[in-house]
């Protein structure tokens, strides 16, 4: 017999979701205003604009990052909350701490693009994904501990797979911090590893995949 919590939770996250997507979006929204098109008098843009563009490119590079960024834990919050089928307090306050973090993201990647060869600017990033990925994990531990906030049949070995899954990013950004005091270039080249590991399709992927062809199966 499945286990009864005795924190239920309100059924419905539609306004947590609501939150999140609003959150994100003034994020990235606000990501490309940092990007200015050079102010160049007419009579010098032939000579000057190309150099003005190179001074840019860090800023674009920026941008482009901490969309990835954003763009990853989005996805990740978005799977996530598909089996948190109910919320309390302490979850609110779990995602509203997350959202913190996301909102901070583009001042760390800024610094390590603009000045990635000192050691303190990738310290702070990977620190900052750190605990970003804990706080995820916090909200994941905190909804499915003795599936407080999910279904009661959903099974251990996908709540143990979600767990592992999201704490992996943590651990390689904590072992880039301990890289960058050998080499900066593998340090930063363990971001890239971070990022394709998230893009790339995975088993919680198919996962997704297969239950939402169950429920389009049933509906039809």
């Amino acid at each position: 017999m499945a286990k009864t919590n005795s924190v239920v939770g309100v059924p419905g996250n539609e306004r947590i979701n609501a939150l999140n997507d609003g959150v994100f979006a003034i994020v990235i929204t606000l990501l490309v205003l940092e990007i200015k098109v050079p102010d160049i008098p007419p009579d010098l843009v032939a000579t000057e604009l190309p150099h003005a563009l190179r001074e840019v490119a860090p800023k674009v590079l920026s941008h482009i990052i901490s969309f990835l960024v954003l763009g990853i834990y989005w996805v990740g919050q978005h799977n996530m909350f598909m089996h948190i089928k109910r919320h309390n307090r302490v979850l609110l306050w779990l995602d509203i701490l997350f959202l913190l973090c996301m909102a901070s993201m583009p001042f760390p990647t800024g610094l390590v693009v603009q000045y990635g060869q000192e050691q303190i600017s990738v310290v702070i990033y990977a620190g900052t994904l750190i605990i970003t990925g804990l706080t995820l994990d916090a909200i994941w531990w905190y909804a499915s501990h003795d599936h407080r906030l999910v279904d009661e049949s959903m099974d251990p070995k996908l709540i143990a797979f979600v767990h592992r899954r999201v704490l992996l990013a943590p651990l390689i950004y904590l072992l880039a911090i301990g890289v960058s005091f050998i080499s900066l270039l593998v340090a930063k080249l363990l971001f890239v590893v971070v990022a394709l590991l998230y893009i790339l399709p995975n088993p919680l992927d198919h996962y997704h995949h297969s239950k939402l062809h169950e429920q389009v199966t049933v509906w039809d």
